[in-house]
């Protein structure tokens, strides 16, 4: 039967080639329940198929973890670097702020100019005159 419209055609065969192919079964790695194995070959066949799996598993996460703390360490020896960098920048800053205070309160602290003394005597000998 031909396709009435193109569109109708252009989905059929997106959906064929979309759908999954048809696979056998596998055996696919993980825990298997050994109890229902009769013969002690088997049984035994069973058990150390899950043994070889949970220690594959755990060599994984072993890696995995290890990796993620040695991503840890580099970031937090890296922080340290920058926080020791901050702190140097800190004591600079305030030994900037403690020195320019120190100055200002000399500038107050000090006696007038020379040249604004003879003017306070000239305005009190034109005062007396």
């Amino acid at each position: 039967m031909p396709c009435r419209s193109a569109a109708i055609c252009f989905a059929t065969l997106l959906l064929a080639t979309l759908a999954p192919p048809q696979v056998g079964a596998q055996d696919v790695p993980g825990i298997e329940i050994c109890t229902v194995e009769k013969t002690m070959e088997r049984r035994t066949s069973c058990l150390q198929s899950n043994v070889d799996f949970l220690q594959k598993t755990i060599t994984k996460l072993n890696l995995d973890h290890q990796q993620k703390l040695d991503a840890a360490n580099r970031q937090i020896d890296t922080l340290k670097a920058s926080v020791a960098g901050l702190q140097k920048t800190l004591g600079d800053l305030q030994a900037a702020q403690a020195k320019t205070a120190e100055e200002l309160k000399k500038k107050q602290d000090a006696p007038p100019a020379k040249d604004a003394q003879p003017a306070a005597k000239e305005g009190n000998k034109d005062a007396t005159r």
